[in-house]
């Protein structure tokens, strides 16, 4: 595990809930530390955690999988409480996948969602 994902996942101290061939569950607790101005959930913060949630998910195979493209829509303010990140493969050929990742807050409303494409080695 190369530095600087450690440092990533350290800042970010969340937690693994589940993983699987294709697929990653992370819940990271929201303090106040990590709200914005308005007193939500930093978006940079709900990237993050979809981020880690697809590398996750994409290197759960055993091959090393590297993100070479990923966007997020960001649908509404967080709640407080937790957010959880969902990843799901939706598509893997030789070279590439495809992944679509669901952040709900602690009231399970969707507040983003994430797709990222991975290239293969």
């Amino acid at each position: 595990m190369g530095r600087g994902r450690m440092a990533m996942e350290q800042a970010c101290l969340r937690e693994l809930v589940e993983r699987g061939p294709g697929t990653a569950r992370v819940r990271l607790p929201v303090s106040s530390r990590r709200l914005n101005g308005l007193g939500t959930p930093h978006g940079a913060l709900i990237f993050a955690l979809a981020d880690i949630a697809f590398a996750t998910a994409c290197n759960s195979h055993g091959q090393t999988a590297i993100g070479i493209q990923a966007n997020i829509t960001y649908l509404t303010a967080a709640n407080e409480g937790s957010l959880e990140a969902t990843a799901r493969e939706l598509s893997r050929g030789r070279k590439l996948a495809t992944y679509e990742v669901r952040v709900l807050d602690s009231g399970e409303r969707q507040v983003a969602a994430f797709q990222a494409t991975a290239y293969l080695r």
